[in-house]
């Protein structure tokens, strides 16, 4: 059977299975086809092969993309004949393939011996931004040879046409509201976790964004309403928090934003999303890249007695009152020059915030990577011409305040900043351009960075960057027939493009499904390093890493570049002891009810920088805080370490960057190498005394400082997801924090010890429970499944031959097996204890889940609803998070424990310690040297 047949059949599937369109093409093998039936005047399928030649074919760097681009190439030249496609038409298909193998024939025919042709085809050049190192050489010798064409497209990008043509932003946008949930609305709403799998195929995974009634009604807006676009909005809450999710806003914009090409299908940029409390930090990189708009509504506010003080309710927490409504069907004005909201001639609140400089460029750009890449272009012409490029774009803004210090985050950015022009050390607020050391691309993700590294027309990795790592945990549960057909897939392109991957295309080295995050935290080896990774995860203990969504990841792997303002930071210490019975994970849930309760409700992490003050914590243990602050609804975190502490880190690290390397994991770039050979750099200038561990000024400016009491710790924190809380816009914000005698025998249907929040201390408390209970009761039964998924490979391996796994897999009713993984996710579980492949499991949702309606205690990240466990017709599903020890027992006795219960199976367990500073880690202001100054 022809391709072209089977692409038929596909086709009719599709559409009667599930009433979709053709599926775009990316394959040369069947455009080609396609292009021999179009030559072919009197073919029976003539008219279907041209709509699918011109509207139905990929972009970049797509195999099909080389094939149109030559083909219309040759239409252009009067090689070949097309009745429907002129050389202009040719010539405005060319415009919109973006770049690759169109910027090669574009160059090819600009510099070719026919003048008229060159002529237009230098035209369209102007227009176009994405072009490489090869493209850009190209026209750097031409010039240098004295080709007037060449010189004049040098001279154009030269004042950066391609941007300052384009239409400004409309002055006034209507819009109308979409009320898509009350509270917190999580990336699941928008793009389920459970539908990760067809996250590249844009059109089939639009389909499940919030529900099908809910698209329904966004159809029915948009046909009420046709001059205005459909806002979505999370009332009373944060729009986007949890994950950057690319999929989540392609999604919004397909369903509310503007097609981006007529040529290309499902591709859709600029949509409109808002929030009572705005749209999470990450959330609003992602709609930056598509040059949307987020909005910060403020139409909920604190509510006031007579004394100005704030009114509480019976929780304690403020009551708040509507200060305007955006009841959903409400049209309301975005004025982008007064930068004003306002629903008819009545001002509603400021916006401003939404349209920086910055913003309002990637609005007119149609997303934040043609900004990029042009400005990159800018510099490149003005260079090879020899002139001052003209200011076109927005300054960077460079924000320093004499005689202040720095806080740990605004020295990396001062350290890794690219093109500043201030000589004097620059702060909080700065937007700059920043070199990204390390890069990491999730499984579920990464088919779409592929996708978006296709479109930007990049074919190899940033030299700039010092890693970059392809991971395989968010399919790790299950290697069914979505994941067999997916993952091979995406590792043969990340390995071609020069990313380390999880699993080898070639099948030399053993499948890993480590969780990135895990991996990403070894592979850093500089504390002042920058770590962009595809995963809200994507926290490290050392550096500061900033999850994002498919397309940064892919823009920072093209380009070993990101762009970004230098956030606030607050600070975190501690004071008092930790009682010995306590975990680790109960200090980091404390530090959020203690920092909401100091703070009168207000979340001060939202937005910022999380900087802890860790001191003696290594960087596997301070993990668990510096991944937590994702929930915390911080932008990012950075641990303060002592010198000491520190090289620990970098020498386990580099230990284990050894170990992928004896696995065979090694690139022809030496990348893991090169890793090593940073790691000892960086050990050497600690040790030297010249380079100490990275430590903020004395008087360095906070937002705010919060002290954490470790002596008010005295019972297991729970974060609880609060799902039958009357107040609908309080449920599943991770902002309810409560000790575990408050739930006083409460039944447990399931426990998940697992994912990024643990580490090989957490599996070995488990088996010194075992031991534990064992030798107080004779045996142990489970009364409730135990599901536990180490993180990593290296944790399964040390813990095998230190014996601790053989005390895991003793009362295992179930321990995976990589030789014969599988196949299909479960739907019921026996009380029993089920040691899983390492990876995400149940927290990633996509795969395994448990039973709907259950009452899960997990070490996991997500309580979002529908996450971890879906309700049912009779009870609603709750994912309560707490420590390893808290699990393990409520797993055994099928119920929250009481607290002797609980001191009783820890006796003599060596938890996660932690043990404050007695001196703070200070430098003093213009000095590197990092000395302790003020005694806590």
């Amino acid at each position: 059977m022809s391709l072209y047949n089977e692409y038929m059949e596909e086709i009719q599937t599709r559409k009667t299975e599930l009433g979709l369109s053709p599926k775009p093409i990316d394959s040369a093998d069947l455009l080609s086809e396609i292009i021999a039936q179009i030559k072919d005047t009197g073919h029976e399928h003539r008219e279907d092969s041209l709509n699918f030649f011109i509207y139905n074919t990929l972009p970049g760097t797509t195999s099909a993309a080389g094939v149109k681009a030559q083909f219309l190439k040759e239409i252009i030249l009067g090689e070949e004949t097309v009745a429907e496609i002129s050389a202009d038409f040719a010539f405005e298909l060319l415009s919109h393939m973006k770049g690759g193998p169109s910027i090669a024939v574009l160059l090819d025919l600009a510099l070719g011996n026919d003048e008229a042709v060159a002529k237009q085809a230098a035209d369209v050049l102007k227009t176009q931004v994405f072009l490489y190192d090869a493209d850009t050489s190209r026209l750097e010798a031409a010039f240098k040879a004295g080709n007037a064409i060449a010189k004049d497209i040098l001279e154009s990008y030269a004042k950066a046409e391609f941007f300052t043509k384009l239409p400004d932003i409309a002055e006034k946008i209507e819009v109308v509201t979409y009320i898509a949930g009350e509270g917190d609305i999580s990336t699941d709403l928008l793009s389920p976790g459970n539908q990760a799998h067809s996250r590249a195929d844009r059109e089939l995974h639009g389909k499940c964004m919030i529900t099908p009634e809910a698209q329904q009604e966004i159809v029915e807006l948009q046909k009420k309403h046709p001059n205005a676009k459909v806002m979505l909005i999370a009332e009373k809450g944060t729009m986007g928090v949890g994950s950057s999710r690319m999929s989540g806003v392609n999604n919004v914009a397909l369903w509310a934003g503007t097609q981006a090409s007529p040529y290309v299908p499902f591709i859709n940029i600029a949509p409109v999303v808002a929030g009572t409390n705005g749209i999470a930090p990450i959330f609003l990189t992602t709609v930056d890249v598509t040059g949307g708009i987020g909005l910060d509504l403020k139409n909920w506010v604190k509510k006031t007695d007579e004394n100005g003080n704030v009114v509480t309710d019976a929780n304690g927490d403020p009551v708040l009152e509507e200060a305007y409504s955006v009841a959903t069907g409400t049209v309301l004005t975005i004025d982008t020059k007064a930068q004003k909201l306002y629903n008819g001639d009545q001002e509603l609140v400021d916006v401003s915030s939404s349209f920086t400089p910055q913003k309002v460029e990637f609005m007119k750009a149609g997303g934040s990577y043609a900004v990029v890449f042009g400005k990159k272009l800018q510099t490149f012409a003005a260079e090879t011409l020899g002139i001052e490029a003209p200011v076109v774009y927005a300054a960077s803004k460079e924000i320093s305040h004499e005689g202040q210090g720095l806080t740990a985050v605004e020295k990396i950015f001062n350290r890794n900043a690219v093109g500043v022009a201030s000589e004097t050390p620059l702060h909080a607020g700065s937007n700059v351009r920043v070199k990204v050391n390390i890069v990491g691309s999730q499984d579920t993700t990464g088919p779409m960075t592929s996708q978006e590294l296709e479109a930007m027309a990049a074919s190899t990795i940033s030299p700039l960057v010092d890693g970059a790592y392809q991971s395989g945990c968010h399919t790790a549960s299950v290697w069914d027939k979505k994941a067999q057909a997916n993952i091979p897939k995406l590792m043969a392109f990340m390995n071609k493009f020069g990313l380390i991957t999880a699993r080898d295309p070639k099948g030399v080295y053993h499948s890993m499904t480590d969780v990135i995050h895990k991996v990403l935290n070894d592979i850093t080896v500089d504390d002042r390093a920058i770590i962009i990774g595809g995963d809200s995860h994507t926290r490290m203990s050392k550096g500061v890493a900033f999850g994002a969504d498919s397309g940064t990841v892919a823009l920072a792997l093209a380009t070993g570049e990101s762009a970004m303002p230098i956030p606030e930071s607050v600070k975190v210490t501690f004071k008092g002891a930790m009682a010995k019975h306590m975990d680790f994970r109960d200090v980091v849930h404390a530090t959020q009810a203690q920092m909401l309760k100091q703070f009168g409700g207000e979340n001060v992490f939202q937005g910022r920088i999380i900087e802890v003050h860790i001191g003696t914590l290594m960087a596997d243990q301070a993990f668990t805080f510096t991944d937590w602050t994702a929930e915390m609804k911080a932008k990012a975190s950075i641990c303060i370490s002592n010198d000491e502490t520190l090289i620990k880190s970098i020498e386990l690290a580099k230990s284990r960057i050894q170990i992928m390397i004896n696995k065979g994991m090694e690139n022809e770039a030496k990348t893991l190498q090169g890793l090593i050979d940073l790691a000892d750099e960086r050990i050497a200038g600690i040790n030297s005394g010249e380079q100490p561990a990275l430590a903020p000024d004395d008087n360095a400016k906070y937002y705010a400082e919060v002290v954490v009491n470790l002596d008010e710790i005295v019972e297991p924190m729970i974060a609880d997801p609060d799902v039958n809380n009357e107040d609908v816009s309080k449920r599943y914000t991770h902002d309810v924090i409560r000790p575990v005698s408050f739930y006083d025998g409460k039944p447990v249907d399931l426990g998940f010890v697992g994912s990024c929040m643990v580490h090989k201390g957490d599996m070995q408390i488990i088996a010194q429970m075992l031991r534990n209970l064992e030798k107080q009761n004779g045996s142990i039964e489970f009364k409730a499944p135990l599901v536990v998924a180490p993180p990593t490979y290296n944790i399964v391996d040390e813990l095998k031959a230190e014996g601790d796994w053989e005390v895991l897999a003793k009362y295992a009713g179930f321990e995976f097996d990589d030789e014969n993984p599988k196949t299909a996710a479960r739907t019921k579980y026996e009380n029993i204890l089920y040691l899983e492949r390492p990876g995400c499991n149940l927290c990633m949702g996509n795969q395994e889940k448990a039973e709907p309606g259950d009452t899960v205690i997990a070490t996991s990240t997500r309580l979002f609803q529908g996450r971890v466990v879906a309700d049912s017709n009779e009870k609603k599903g709750e994912s309560l998070l707490g420590s390893t020890p808290l699990v393990v027992l409520s797993t055994i006795l099928g119920r929250f424990p009481t607290m002797d219960e609980y001191q009783a199976a820890v006796e003599g367990i060596d938890l996660t310690a932690f043990t404050p500073l007695e001196e703070e880690l200070t430098t003093k202001f213009g000095s590197e040297q990092a000395v302790p100054v003020k005694v806590l």
